[in-house]
């Protein structure tokens, strides 16, 4: 059983209050910046055990008459196809598809907004994707010296320059798909140009990760910089705060580096600043919430030696560079942990050097772990899937969930009509095939009935899988992570 210690009840008790203290701080109009998912945020999940996915959009609900979402999304991140690493989809895809589950929660969503936009045309292409779908569509512009030259940023010719975003309602939300995408400054542009037109509007950041009243060496804050390795985030000691209260907090660079420019603004507009830290931006309970420090702090090591797997399999591939592999080994380092404290990651390369094939192993809830190994009928996830079912069920090794008799046609029919070179089964073929079996075999039912056991289950495979076998891991939550290598030397590997 994964050990608790989040207490997501008691953080959303305290979370609400103090989001509602903070739109009450500001009349007229609040600018909200949500980082983190919204919707899925597994990452919090896993580092934080107790913590459930969709906390936030729950607390939000609650707030839907009087909020309106704004999704923000990085011009180039849109020209560079970036992938939402836990979804396997593209930032643009994903915006659609956190439209329609805004809207599916009874939420309004107002527009979308390019920011970094250069007239890039994969941009424009997407810009009017979007106004065919009935969404409306503004642009925001690189600053020249931001955010350092505070009078440019400040003025008509600086965030002046953006669209201005029309909105309808008093709290705006401002989220988007993945860091980096450009929100504080959407927020900071809108109270430049509420401003020219009268309207005294507030703003207000709901951040995560990392958290402010934790070390800023602790595990969980060293998994914050691992999941944005890629952007260089640094997590460091606020400096304003801690000038302004003798207080020690963390934040991460970007957001210390960009107050300055919010203080400006504030007081341009009121004369005065109501915040003397980027801390004080902040509305995060959730370092009050954590009620076992070694629980949490076990899950973070986890994902930062995930998050390290994950990155040597994305330099594989071609889409990563040395310096994120360094920066995540120094994590490693700083958090205590590293790639032998994956036990199934042992155990999975040990079945693979003793078969001299590709394997996978499980690390089942009460902490057994199970391999699978590549045959002529099954691939080793497959295989490894079908044997933790069983051990899950009380069902023998010996026992054959699927007939070959079954597994067999399949094969053919992959081969011989569907033009597949590897006749062994995906794992969703797996499943569908003990899906057949299970309505005539009381074993098989009984089998695929542990199913719902395998959520938040630790996997190792020796090779990069398919992305078939990928998504259905996922979609089963486990953890997976993979040898950065491939089954085969050819150049080109697809689904």
């Amino acid at each position: 059983m994964v050990r608790l210690g989040f207490d997501n009840e008691k953080y959303l008790v305290m979370q609400s209050e103090r989001i509602k203290e903070r739109i009450a701080q500001f009349g007229g109009k609040l600018y909200l910046e949500f980082g983190g998912k919204l919707f899925d945020d597994y990452h919090a999940a896993r580092v934080l055990p107790g913590y459930k996915p969709d906390s936030k959009i729950n607390m939000l609900k609650q707030l839907k008459e009087d909020a309106e979402i704004v999704i923000v999304i990085n011009a180039g991140d849109i020209e560079k196809n970036k992938v939402r690493g836990d979804l396997g989809i593209t930032y643009d895809m994903d915006v659609l598809r956190l439209i329609d589950a805004f809207r599916g929660y009874g939420l309004y969503v107002g527009s979308v907004v390019l920011t970094q936009f250069r007239g890039q045309q994969s941009a424009i292409v997407y810009e009017k994707k979007l106004e065919t779908l009935g969404i409306k569509v503004y642009k925001h512009y690189p600053i020249e010296g931001y955010p350092g030259n505070i009078p440019l940023i400040v003025s008509d010719e600086g965030y002046g320059k953006n669209d201005y975003i029309e909105t309808q309602r008093s709290l705006v939300v401002i989220t988007a798909p993945g860091p980096g995408s450009g929100k504080m400054a959407t927020c900071l542009s809108q109270l430049y140009h509420e401003h020219k037109r009268g309207v005294k509007a507030g703003y207000a950041k709901f951040e995560t990760f990392p958290i402010w009243n934790l070390p800023l060496r602790h595990p969980v804050n060293l998994a914050y910089e691992a999941a944005t390795a890629d952007l260089n985030d640094v997590n460091m000691i606020d400096p304003f705060h801690l000038e302004a209260y003798g207080e020690t907090t963390v934040n991460y660079n970007r957001d210390v580096e960009v107050f300055p420019v919010l203080n400006a603004m504030f007081e341009q507009i009121y004369g005065s600043s109501p915040y003397k830290s980027p801390t004080d931006m902040g509305v995060n309970m959730v370092g009050k919430s954590i009620f076992d420090d070694e629980a949490v702090c076990a899950a973070a090591r986890a994902e930062i030696v995930r998050r390290y797997y994950k990155a040597l399999c994305d330099r594989r591939k071609g889409n990563l560079t040395d310096d994120v592999i360094y920066k995540l080994e120094l994590l490693m380092k700083q958090a205590g942990t590293g790639t032998a404290d994956r036990p199934v990651a042992q155990a999975a390369n040990e079945r693979g050097e003793a078969t001299g094939e590709p394997a996978a192993a499980i690390e089942l809830p009460d902490g057994t772990i199970v391999t699978g190994k590549t045959s002529a009928l099954l691939g080793a996830s497959s295989a490894m899937l079908l044997n933790a079912l069983k051990m899950l069920a009380g069902i023998g090794k010996g026992v054959k969930l699927i007939s070959p008799t079954i597994i067999e046609p399949i094969q053919k029919l992959k081969v011989g009509h569907l033009g597949n070179h590897n006749p062994r089964l995906h794992t969703d073929e797996v499943l569908i095939a003990l899906c057949i079996c299970a309505a005539t075999d009381p074993q098989a039912d009984l089998a695929l009935r542990q199913l719902e056991k395998l959520s938040c289950c630790e996997v190792h495979s020796t090779v990069i899988l398919s992305s078939v076998d990928e998504n259905v891991f996922q979609k089963l939550g486990v953890n997976l992570t993979c040898e950065p290598q491939y089954q085969t030397k050819k150049l080109f590997h697809g689904k």
